[in-house]
């Protein structure tokens, strides 16, 4: 079932996202080489707990095998939902931050994909082409259009790239609950699937991969990686549906300001 969200409830959603991007900032001033994902999400958690929120992610899923973390920390081939632990990071490691708080019962979700230290090119144009396809699919979500309309938005500038995007895992609605209707694919045909309509909230996170699309889930239960053990990249954003252009509510501003590592990319057009 979708529901529209009212203004009153969008500036809650702006709310919890925006605290969203401001602990994935404070994650980032910190994350280099030599850090374990363990300390990644200690302070994140602190940070949430702080501001009066909730980590959405901790104790999410199966009762048998909650998710033990604040945050998902997905390194390298790891696509999404990798466990934080002992884990020290290394040069060069492709480090996905995926963080969710319950902020006055509206939930905020969205990723950046950061670098600890240098990488090479052909990685830094991963991360690039993924978040080009990330706003790509932004601009598919007005008033009208369909969800097909940001998936193939997604599929077809990560395909001509030579890229390739996980269908097994989508984006999502998102507002009192982090995982609502409907589904939003990062694959499949203009003009296709739910009409979109304004007050829709959406989480739009393309999952890339530099080789096949293919995944396969590890037996934590959780951590999902590329089956053929290529690196990937993610990133999401919260929005609102709106007439002719999306609401973003969550932001990247913040990691832009309050860290100095020339490899991140934040913005795009």
């Amino acid at each position: 079932m979708i529901y529209l969200k009212s203004e009153s409830e969008i500036d809650k959603m702006r709310e919890a996202a925006l605290l969203v991007s401001r602990t994935l900032a404070e994650v980032g001033k910190v994350l280099e080489p030599g850090i374990t994902t363990g300390e990644l999400d200690r302070i994140a958690e602190e940070y949430i707990k702080k501001h009066n929120a909730r980590p959405a992610f901790k104790g999410y899923g199966d009762p048998s095998n909650p998710f033990p973390g604040s945050l998902c920390i997905s390194v390298n081939e790891e696509v999404v939902h990798g466990i934080p632990g002992k884990r020290e990071l290394k040069e060069g490691d492709i480090v996905s931050i995926d963080c969710g708080v319950e902020l006055d019962g509206y939930f905020g979700d969205h990723a950046y994909t950061f670098v600890a230290g240098e990488t090479d090119e052909e990685t830094k144009r991963l991360l690039r082409v993924t978040l080009e396809s990330l706003y790509k699919g932004i601009e598919q979500a007005v008033h009208g259009n369909k969800i097909g309309d940001i998936g193939s938005a997604v599929q077809s500038h990560c395909e001509n790239e030579n890229f390739g995007v996980v269908r097994d895992l989508v984006g999502h609605g998102i507002g009192k609950n982090m995982h609502e209707d409907p589904s939003v694919p990062n694959y499949g045909k203009a003009g296709k699937g739910v009409r979109l309509r304004t007050g829709m909230g959406l989480a739009i996170e393309p999952m890339v991969t530099a080789g096949d699309w293919k995944v396969k889930t590890l037996d934590d239960g959780w951590t999902i990686v590329t089956a053929d053990g290529s690196n990937a990249a993610h990133f999401e954003h919260d929005i609102i549906v709106r007439e002719g252009k999306a609401e973003i509510l969550s932001t990247f501003d913040y990691i832009s300001e309050l860290t100095k590592n020339e490899n991140l990319v934040t913005h795009y057009g």
